[in-house]
């Protein structure tokens, strides 16, 4: 189907000039030249593209002889990256059909390791995941093409797989997450075929390399709807994959499930916030907030008293640690981060001695006090408490010394 310029509401003032550059010159040089994906798809939805991908009947050396700010990138399937200040257009070939080969038990294609064959703008349609994200836009008459059904679907508001969804998904797992990211993204429902099919194909997740894997989440939970993100992962049974002692805690149905709950609903809402203000969102606040319950469970279990709590949470960030990375490999960066957060928790409320002068200056001090914060907003902790750090931090040394003093006297006459 094409749709011609007179039927649908894409202008090329709304399209990046350098997105346009590349697509005019494809175009003069002879070659067919379209945005394709989820440009098209936002475009047409009135939201504004996050980036532009150009596809082409030229193949990567020819795109990079015609573009000479470019090269080429790839190994699975070789791309273009065009250079401009601020942006980067992606420019592939058109996709060759894929032969499936079967599996060892015979019925299901191993997943696609390597592809470079070029093929025609049908082949390439029926190459992508979802329907939605397999519309072009034709920079040579202006018209939007559309092989799959993408239109009607996005008037339905409609996430669908492309052809068999069981198959879509051993050959990518990792389109699942992203059907979960697009339903979130554009509040649309995902249709039950590819929704039955995400169910029965969960397992396939971990076979998906973890650095790949994280950096899918990272995608669907910073992008500005990660409580909604969230609830679908949930709902879908994705959440428990990747967090499975989360999962456990949320199950429980007691104070606790209830206290996790309440503070993983208002870490992904501020999140969401941040997002939109364009603030920046460290993934290992998140992790730290995921399992927190978790540490928080550990300890609990143990039943330590009050003089041993230190030591206690110290085990129980060890054991939560090790066992969340037998299942998603978190950059040391991040679990770094995330043991800091937790450890300056016990320090943040106890505020003992000289120790609280040393803790301001620490390099997670920010993040921590933030985790706290949110703490305090979901009355898990004495907001007072937040007051108190907060006055401290704005604090020269001298005053800080007095408050100090303060704090040791006061805890002088508890004593007595």
């Amino acid at each position: 189907m094409r749709l011609p310029r007179s039927q649908h509401n894409i202008s090329r003032q709304q399209i990046s000039a350098n997105a346009l550059k590349v697509l005019y010159k494809l175009h003069k040089a002879g070659f067919d030249a379209h945005i394709v994906g989820g440009g098209v798809r936002d475009l047409l939805l009135n939201r504004q593209p996050k980036d532009y991908d150009v596809v082409t009947n030229a193949t990567p050396n020819q795109i990079r002889r015609l573009i000479h700010n470019s090269r080429i990138i790839g190994r699975r399937f070789k791309l273009v990256h065009a250079y401009f200040y601020g942006e980067i257009i992606e420019i592939s070939t058109f996709r060759a059909k894929l032969t499936h080969q079967p599996d060892k038990q015979g019925d299901m294609p191993d997943m696609v390791m390597q592809d470079n064959t070029f093929g025609s703008m049908s082949d390439d349609a029926f190459r992508r995941d979802f329907t939605v994200n397999a519309l072009f836009y034709d920079i040579s008459d202006f018209s939007v093409v559309d092989y799959t059904g993408g239109l009607v679907d996005l008037e339905r508001r409609t996430i669908r797989v492309i052809g068999d969804p069981t198959m879509s998904f051993h050959e990518d797992p990792v389109r699942m997450l992203r059907a979960i990211r697009l339903a979130a993204k554009l509040n649309f429902t995902i249709e039950p075929k590819t929704e039955q099919a995400m169910l029965n194909s969960l397992p396939l997740l971990v076979q998906v390399p973890q650095a790949r894997l994280f950096d899918e989440l990272q995608k669907i939970f910073f992008n500005g709807y990660a409580k909604v993100t969230f609830d679908l992962l949930r709902h879908y049974q994705m959440f428990g994959i990747f967090f499975p002692q989360t999962k456990n805690v949320l199950n429980r149905r007691d104070a606790l499930a209830e206290k996790a709950m309440t503070l993983i609903d208002a870490a992904l809402k501020a999140s969401d916030v941040r997002f939109q203000k364009d603030l920046p969102i460290n993934p290992g606040f998140l992790m730290a907030v995921f399992l927190w319950p978790v540490v928080q469970q550990t300890i609990e279990m143990n039943k330590v008293s009050d003089k041993k709590l230190f030591q206690a949470l110290y085990e129980a960030i060890h054991t939560v640690l090790q066992e969340q990375l037998a299942v998603l490999l978190i950059p040391k960066r991040f679990t770094a981060m995330m043991q800091s957060i937790w450890l300056m928790q016990y320090h943040l409320e106890s505020r003992r001695g000289l120790r609280v002068m040393r803790i301001v200056n620490h390099r997670y001090y920010r993040a921590a006090y933030d985790f706290l914060l949110l703490r305090a907003e979901i009355d898990q902790v004495d907001p007072a408490l937040v007051q108190w750090w907060e006055a401290f931090y704005a604090m020269n040394e001298t005053k800080r010394l007095e408050m100090v003093a303060q704090l040791q006297n006061a805890g002088k006459k508890r004593k007595k």
